[in-house]
């Protein structure tokens, strides 16, 4: 058995609702019990905190993958700025492929030093 309820509504939401009620072809009070239903059943909020838990767990795991990207990324430009500034003396005027093979040669050793950096656990920042 229904029982009956008066309820005042804004003239927009009246409006919202009447013109839903012709497009879905349904009461208008099927679709109040409807939203009613939904707002009140309590397995509407676990779902909706379900899935909100699960966006946050998504943003916190992109968050960690960021700090990782960010960190290789500082390790690189520290260990760079380390060789070049105690590794790179000034080039001799007419060296020009010695200076080109020596620079291949030292950046290989930067790729190795900070492959062995990201490996272990020393870093430049601590």
């Amino acid at each position: 058995m229904k029982s009956k309820h008066t309820f005042r509504l804004s003239r927009e939401v009246a409006s919202q609702l009447a013109e839903l009620a012709i497009r879905k072809r349904v009461s208008q009070a099927e679709i109040v019990e409807a939203a009613l239903m939904s707002f009140l059943t309590p397995d509407d909020s676990e779902r909706m905190e379900a899935a909100l838990s699960r966006r946050i767990d998504r943003v916190f795991r992109q968050l960690d993958q960021l700090d990782q990207h960010v960190e290789l990324g500082n390790e690189a430009l520290g260990l760079f700025v380390r060789f070049w500034l105690t590794a790179n003396p000034p080039l001799p005027g007419a060296g020009g492929e010695a200076a080109q093979s020596q620079g291949k040669e030292r950046f290989d050793a930067f790729v190795r030093a900070l492959a062995r950096r990201l490996e272990g656990t020393e870093r430049l920042g601590g």
